[in-house]
């Protein structure tokens, strides 16, 4: 829950949208990679090809890295089962210099994760964001996955407690800023995820860009119980750096 001064500093509009991305990442995280992955490459369709290319490049990779469950035994018999999904909210943003392809790798990485994403661009950057939303809609994506947010909210926005990610593309001053403003907030950590090498794409081209974007849990199943009778425990295990 946001504190008072955080309910405060946030206009109603915008509270109201991240109310918004908090249920569509609730909704959209309980698809499988698999559905996610189909409306993901559908959307790529829609788009020039350098950024389709990014798409279906995060798509992939998250479909080899992070997609398929891990059974692990268990010491006393128990089914262990270890997977990933989306962490949250998730505020993209990047400066107007940024090439738009780099902005929609970003966008596609914490998507196909299961994450909500806030886009949060000055009006001076080239990319459309009401055109991603439409075609983001027409591929079937679930509504408020993705939700538009004006630049002067973004340093309120994430000093909300329901942000659990920044991805950022851009200067490295600008990323040192805002990650102090994450340090300094109150509450649960947000991460950091920075691109400051916008032409090479170290970060982004990564195949374990992906691994930012999501948490590990463990699905225990006590098979051994008397009687026959199963338990099931579902635990979190901490966030993949």
């Amino acid at each position: 829950m946001m504190h008072a001064q955080q309910q405060i500093s946030l206009s109603m509009n915008v509270q109201k949208s991240l109310r918004g991305s908090i249920f569509a990442a609730s909704i959209w995280n309980d698809l499988d990679f698999e559905t996610r992955i189909a409306i993901l490459r559908r959307w790529a369709k829609s788009l020039d090809k350098l950024s389709a290319m990014m798409v279906n490049f995060q798509c992939t990779n998250a479909q080899e890295m992070v997609a398929t469950p891990h059974v692990m035994p268990g010491p006393t018999g128990e089914s262990n089962t270890l997977y990933c999904v989306g962490r949250g909210v998730v505020v993209v943003t990047a400066n107007d210099d940024v090439a738009n392809h780099v902005v929609i790798a970003q966008i596609a990485a914490a998507l196909v994760c299961g994450n909500s994403v806030m886009l949060c661009l000055s009006p001076d950057h080239p990319l459309k964001a009401g055109v991603i939303l439409s075609q983001l809609a027409q591929a079937g994506a679930i509504a408020n996955v993705l939700t538009v947010i004006e630049s002067h909210d973004f340093e309120p926005l994430i000093q909300s407690e329901a942000v659990v990610a920044v991805a950022y593309s851009g200067s490295a001053d600008r990323a040192l800023d805002i990650g102090r403003q994450l340090a300094a907030r109150e509450g649960q950590l947000a991460q950091l995820v920075a691109e400051t090498d916008v032409v090479n794409l170290p970060i982004i081209g990564s195949q374990s860009y992906c691994l930012r974007f999501i948490t590990e849990r463990t699905r225990t199943i006590n098979i051994t119980a008397v009687g026959g009778n199963a338990t099931l425990l579902e635990l979190g295990c901490g966030e993949a750096s």
